[in-house]
């Protein structure tokens, strides 16, 4: 696609509708964004796409950011770049299996097998129907499928740029060995391990949960003061929230410079209730200030507790199972018949229940001091979940991430200072993650429709399986599916039996996916060749609240696989907040949908109100600057057919000769370089924002000047100057606006040019410069005060503009009068003054008087 002119061929009446529709067919036919895989590296600009979740529908912060990030797409290949600009999907994990679970009114229970002519039910009910998870994954493959193509559609209605042949899935086949590959790597490094420990657990979909997934939510709660039966009869009082965990008490913990209880270190106090007999012991992260300053250790009741626990190598006495309910057995330690018979009322109850049990058994045994006191107070939940998790021992596989690790820690610390941060604050948030971990990276989880962790465990004698003796496939298998797949050197009939084997029953949480994106789109493994062209990627685009998830993890898996940063530059966009200034989110319910307001805006003025918000900055949903974009988008196609409408220039004039004419390149050539400086600092917003204002201050401004001129009122080679000038200004100006406004300008760019303007090349401003010549930029301004002052007049006359001026006079220094000296005759034309008096020296600054 080239930059080639040609006799225009402008409509008779422009418009917007239809548009949309239009070019992207026109685009997706003649291969506009299609990336050059023949370039070079340094001439490629690689972006790391973000795969949207594959859940439902889009929300306006989509088109929000995305927006930015195709902005910039789009300008890089307008400056030469072979852009390399994916759509992912990211299908696999949690919100995927609760859609379809809604969707089609089924449940997966792994124990069932596979029915091939099952048919989910057309109107499903309110019981759940149990499917195998063959034929669960089944269908999560097929509503995703249907998602995939609703969201391409809007994609493309927005007017993405993106090469949609190098689009991608986070569960297909590809990604799935990519995901496997690395991790299989991971192993074998030693940075991937299986360990049995404390787990954050969410009840509601029994799963393991990572420490990036946490989120705070304030929950009502009580205090509730409890008496333990310390040494020589000495009552030991505690305030607990949850008094429930008393089974599960290994240890009672207090600061070590606590005087208050110096003296008990060391020995021991009796649970009240069930009698267990726990130490005393000293720990720094004890408050003295809260509560009595002395607690309960349970196992676990929250994440303190398993520091505690891990670091004063305390008991275990877990209470809470899988499915969030009172294990039927209890814990070892509660030996004698009182407390088997205290935790036979709390076996099968849930949490709740069992809170309430506990303190009416404490309250009839004199060992609850007063009544509760309602607090409300911070409790932890599953960013995706909808009740308090749980800490449960379970067996999981973790990557190392430095949250044990302090030369890892640091290292990638180091990583983070080299990224390129747009803006710069977002920084902070990086450092102050990486910097708070407190445990690695828990990476299976215990769902269905995900990436299988791709390793076997032989079974001994016994039939026990070997778990420090993983099985692994060969990367030239991947990807595997333990649960139907065998191991080298074992048949399908030695699954489960002893002597034989069995498979991993769990999957990758869905960030070990997502956090190869880099690797997944640029086909490590299986297309070097594209890979040492795209990697490491210029650009990862991406919402600041998944810093410490999406960004860091991908950090990580590109420094253990690769030793770099996976990415030059990181854009961070903000998210957008309703009309009471809160974040917009489907949980929440205050969306908008984009296909509406695409429909009722059109794709250029919902782009320019998304293009309008600073990088970074949290921004309110606003149609009144989608109607100024629609508006500008109007302005563009009526100003270019005006422009293209007056005549075609000489085709032998190749430099503007009037000074008005030059003055307007040279202000041109202003904006052009501060939108490019603008834009190579990732700065849309800045390099639309000067577009803009140019082209307002051009049409309202410098074509009512020169228009009469133009059209040959004065002389041909005045009229030519000016068509050379409005023709080289529109073809600039289109291309502006072009990486914002990509239906509206491709439209005008085809009246007078053979290609697409998005294949054009981005505007030179040394190039108008050189057109502009020795110009005094000036001109044109003093000219547009002199003109301005004239329209005032009549205005506050209540005349028409076509009223004629019988005198101008001009009070004005000599410089300022030079300048007003060299457009005088456009200044008579468009203001219709007969005669322009000049009043050189009087005052320093320009006076107009204006008589009718």
């Amino acid at each position: 696609m080239t930059h080639t002119p040609r006799r225009s061929d402008v409509p008779e009446k422009p418009y917007l509708e239809g548009l949309e529709e239009k070019w992207s067919r026109r685009w997706d036919e003649t291969g506009v964004y299609a990336f050059d895989r023949s370039r070079p590296r340094r001439e490629v600009f690689s972006i790391d796409t973000p795969p949207p979740t594959v859940s439902g529908s889009l929300h306006v912060g989509h088109v929000f950011s995305y927006t930015h990030t195709d902005a910039i797409a789009r300008y890089q290949r307008m400056r030469g770049k072979a852009v390399f600009y994916p759509m992912g999907w990211d299908d696999n994990g949690l919100p995927t299996e609760r859609r379809v679970q809604n969707h089609f009114g089924v449940r997966c229970d792994p124990s069932l097998p596979y029915d091939p002519h099952f048919t989910p039910p057309e109107h499903p009910g309110k019981q759940q129907i149990a499917v195998s998870r063959r034929n669960f994954i089944e269908l999560c493959e097929r509503l995703t499928r249907e998602d995939e193509k609703a969201f391409e559609e809007l994609w493309r209605r927005l007017g993405l740029s993106v090469d949609w042949s190098l689009t991608y899935q986070t569960i297909d086949a590809a990604a799935r060995a990519t995901a496997q590959r690395a991790f299989l790597r991971n192993l074998a490094r030693g940075e991937a391990y299986l360990a049995e420990a404390p787990t954050l657990w969410d009840v509601t979909f029994r799963t393991a949960v990572a420490q990036a997934e946490l989120e705070d939510r304030e929950r009502p709660g009580a205090y509730h003061h409890l008496v333990f039966h310390g040494p020589n009869g000495q009552d030991l009082q505690i305030a607990t929230t949850r008094p429930e965990l008393l089974p599960a008490c290994v240890a009672l913990v207090a600061h070590p410079d606590d005087a208050r209880y110096q003296a008990l270190f060391g020995q021991s106090a009796a649970t009240p209730l069930f009698g267990v007999d726990v130490p005393v012991v000293a720990h720094r992260l004890a408050d003295p200030g809260k509560g009595t300053g002395l607690a309960m250790v349970c196992t676990f009741g929250d994440t303190t507790d398993v520091v505690w626990w891990r670091e004063l190598q305390l008991a275990t006495r877990p209470v809470i199972g899988w499915e969030g309910r009172f294990l039927p057995e209890p814990p070892p330690g509660l030996d004698g018949d009182a407390a088997r018979s205290a935790y036979a009322q709390l076996a099968g109850a849930t949490p709740h229940t069992a809170r309430e049990r506990v303190v009416s058994l404490l309250r009839e045994r004199g060992e609850l001091l007063g009544e509760p006191q309602p607090i409300v107070h911070a409790v932890k939940f599953y960013e995706k979940g909808d009740k308090p998790l749980e800490i449960v021992t379970t067996r999981q596989w973790y990557l190392r991430n430095g949250g044990r690790d302090e030369q890892l820690r640091d290292r990638l610390l180091e990583r983070g200072a080299d990224l390129l941060w747009h803006p710069p604050h977002m920084k902070t948030r990086y450092d102050s993650w990486v910097s708070g971990l407190n445990g690695d990276w828990l990476v299976s989880r215990q769902r269905y429709f995900g990436v299988p962790i791709p390793v076997w465990y032989a079974l001994d004698d016994t039939g026990s399986p070997r778990w420090d003796q993983p099985l692994v496939p060969t990367e030239d298998r991947l990807p595997v599916d333990p649960g139907t797949d065998t191991p080298d050197g074992y048949t399908s009939g030695q699954r489960g039996v002893p002597g034989g084997f069995i498979g991993d029953t769990d999957v990758l949480d869905t960030w070990a996916t997502s956090s190869l994106t880099p690797q997944i789109a640029g086909r490590w493994g299986r297309d070097e060749d594209l890979f040492q062209r795209v990697f490491p990627m210029d650009l990862r685009p991406q919402a600041h609240e998944i810093i410490r998830t999406w960004l860091f993890s991908t950090v990580v898996r590109a420094d253990s696989e690769h030793g770099v940063l996976p990415w030059r530059r990181a854009a961070i966009s903000g998210w957008i907040l309703d009309p009471d200034r809160k974040k917009m989110s489907k949980s929440k319910g205050n969306v908008v949908t984009p296909t509406d307001l695409l429909e009722q805006h059109g794709s250029d003025a919902v782009r320019y109100w998304a293009a309008s918000a600073r990088p970074g900055t949290d921004t309110a949903f606003d149609t009144g600057q989608m109607r100024i974009g629609r508006r500008l988008a109007i302005k563009l196609l009526n100003a270019s057919k005006f422009v293209l409408g007056i005549g075609e220039p000489d085709p032998n004039k190749r430099l503007v000769d009037e000074p008005l004419d030059q003055a307007m390149l040279a202000q041109l050539a202003d904006a052009v370089q501060d939108a490019t400086e603008a834009f190579e600092d990732l700065d849309y917003a800045r390099a639309l924002e000067r577009a803009e204002e140019f082209f307002w201050r051009f049409c309202d401004d410098y074509l009512e000047l020169v228009k009469i001129r133009a059209y040959g009122g004065h002389s041909q080679e005045g009229a030519d100057s000016a068509r050379l000038a409005l023709r080289t200004a529109l073809s600039a100006l289109v291309r502006l606006f072009a990486p914002f406004l990509p239906f509206a300008t491709e439209e005008v760019w085809s009246w007078w040019h053979d290609g697409s303007v998005h294949r054009a090349p981005w505007p030179d401003a040394a190039w108008l410069r050189e057109q502009a010549g020795a110009a005094d930029r000036s001109v044109l301004e003093v000219a547009t005060e002199v003109i301005a002052a004239v329209r005032k007049a009549k205005s506050e006359a209540k005349v028409s503009m076509r009223t004629e001026v019988a005198s101008a006079r001009i009070s004005a220094s000599p410089t300022i009068w030079e300048r007003v000296a060299l457009a005088a005759d456009d200044l008579r034309a468009a203001g219709r003054i007969a005669e322009v008096e000049p009043a050189v020296g009087e005052g320093a600054g320009l006076a107009v008087t204006v008589t009718l």
